[in-house]
């Protein structure tokens, strides 16, 4: 779609205010200079930061001659943010202040069974009310609410289009949880988000383009090209996970069979282990979580079982990522979510040696594979900056959000 004007000015805006966020506190000059844009639309976008209340003055740099420069740095308690990374397994709600900083975390699980909409919508919002009030602010401090759903949505409509692993169709989740939530409430893939979230703070900061692996019960790869996060033209880009790895092989929840996430997701993982040893008492059924933590351990124990479980892994995981290597050229791959931060560094490095078998030599070179140095929960970060993105645009109904009905439980925030 064409952007308008007002698209871009608020492109503009997001990008100054991240610039801040990195280098606070900084000077105007500084920020044209790492965004490219000239010295008076940065001043002007500053202007209107000042006047939101999400930066601040705070006085001026030693100048060697000449006219000092104006320093401004994030306004932190200025306002409030929430990311929902709403995974298969759990839901996990962060508060930000505008400086990023998590001030309060809560965690509700999500049994088998108990993921229709109603269910997981109720979590979220007891999630929501305990960090706000574990947080001790007030409701009209808090700007929105990003939530990352796992599958296909629609960020414009607040639509889950497709769950597989819930087998959620056309699920209008924004305007369930807008009965519950009396805050803007914003919709992404966490795909995007463990992009955004390198972007702001991670692997990928400074990177024209990236690709972030998640790993998780899902399988995907949030894209950085040109600087920015790509999302294609249905905001379905990433589904790497549903990519064919093995032909006529296992079969996966989107219907297909052989797909990467199929031997790489942390149940696909835990088919393998079921595979190589039945009766392992590393395998914990129906409990994700406890067999990839066991795993783990085994492999940090020299248990060759998880041993040949990781390297099985990780030999389908770096065919993988040769591909995405080889197509896109990305400065830096960031492995990244729970299941890769529970294996660590014994997986970075089995990957690194199965992507350099099959990628091409030349983009090879040109390619970091890391882990992410995200320290909190990456796809609660990326969440945040799609409330604290609702929050930059111009006054009025916001692309992609929903705000309280009349009704709802809660009275709507001030502005």
């Amino acid at each position: 779609m064409r952007r308008t004007s007002r698209d871009i000015r608020t492109a503009n805006r997001y990008e100054v205010l991240r610039q801040v966020v990195a280098a606070s506190p900084t000077s105007r000059q500084e920020l044209a200079a790492a965004t490219g844009l000239s010295l008076a639309t940065v001043a002007t976008l500053v202007g209107e930061l000042l006047e939101l209340g999400m930066i601040t003055e705070v006085g001026f740099e030693d100048s060697a001659g000449g006219r000092p420069r104006g320093l401004v740095a994030v306004n932190a308690p200025g306002g409030a943010l929430i990311g929902v990374d709403l995974a298969e397994t759990y839901v996990r709600v962060e508060l930000f202040d505008l400086a990023l900083n998590v001030l309060a975390r809560a965690d509700e699980g999500v049994r088998p069974g108990e993921n229709r909409p109603e269910q997981v919508v109720g979590r979220v919002a007891t999630a929501v009310g305990s960090v706000v009030a574990q947080a001790g602010i007030e409701g009209a401090r808090v700007l929105g609410v990003g939530v990352s759903m796992p599958g296909q949505v629609d960020r414009d409509t607040g639509v889950c289009a497709y769950a597989p692993n819930w087998d959620w169709h056309d699920v209008p989740l924004l305007d369930l949880l807008t009965e519950h939530i009396a805050y803007p409430l914003h919709l992404d893939n966490p795909l995007r988000a463990c992009a955004v979230a390198e972007l702001w703070f991670g692997a990928a900061r400074g990177c024209g383009d990236a690709v972030v692996v998640n790993l998780g019960t899902g399988v995907g790869a949030g894209l950085v090209l040109g600087g920015g996060v790509h999302r294609g033209v249905s905001n379905s880009a990433g589904e790497w996970g549903h990519t064919t790895l093995v032909l006529d092989g296992r079969p996966c929840h989107c219907g297909n069979h052989g797909c990467v996430e199929a031997y790489t997701g942390a149940p696909g993982i835990m088919l393998t282990l079921r595979e190589l040893s039945p009766a392992s008492p590393l395998l914990h059924p129906g409990d994700q979580t406890a067999t990839i933590d066991a795993l783990a351990r085994g492999v940090s124990a020299g248990d060759p079982v998880a041993v040949r479980v990781l390297e099985d892994t990780a030999r389908c995981l770096g065919a993988g990522i040769a591909d995405l290597v080889n197509l896109l050229n990305p400065e830096v791959v960031v492995l990244s979510s729970w299941v890769a931060a529970a294996f660590g560094e014994p997986l970075l490095d089995a990957v690194r040696e199965a992507v350099a078998r099959h990628a091409l030599r030349r983009p090879l070179a040109a390619t970091r594979i890391v882990l992410s140095p995200v320290p909190t929960d990456p796809v609660c970060l990326g969440a945040a900056t799609f409330a604290l993105e609702g929050a930059l645009r111009p006054a009025g109904r916001r692309d992609g959000a929903r705000g309280p009905r009349t009704g709802s439980r809660a009275p709507a925030p001030g502005r």
